[in-house]
């Protein structure tokens, strides 16, 4: 599977933007899509993460309530909602994909997509 992220740009605070993240292969509807993000001189973290279904989803308590993930596997894409942003939301935002459950742990993905930056204004 191979991933691409894309949607990242300069936003204002208080604005939303939506993040996709694109993939090839025929079987990308069996894999659990995960977004991370990682802030200038800090770790990767998690964002979110949707299952193969769509039917679970899991969430950062940092953007819990303002970020939305969701899924289209007929188009291969899944999608990170993210209202209400703030400077604290500025990072790189990365998509990953593996074939277990939703996890929150980076280094359990097994594809990775290259990243999208976004930065929030304040």
């Amino acid at each position: 599977v191979q991933l691409q992220a894309f949607g990242g740009g300069l936003v204002q605070a208080g604005d939303s933007l939506r993040l996709s993240c694109t993939a090839s292969g025929r079987t990308f509807a069996r894999y659990t899509v995960g977004w991370f993000r990682q802030a200038p001189g800090k770790e990767r973290e998690f964002v979110a993460a949707i299952s193969w279904s769509g039917g679970t989803t899991e969430y950062a308590n940092s953007v819990k309530g303002r970020f939305s993930i969701s899924r289209d596997n007929a188009k291969n894409m899944v999608y990170l909602q993210m209202n209400s942003l703030n400077d604290q939301d500025t990072a790189v935002y990365y998509c990953a994909a593996r074939l277990l459950a939703i996890t929150t742990i980076s280094g359990l993905y097994d594809y990775w997509g290259q990243g999208t930056e976004l930065t929030v204004s304040s």
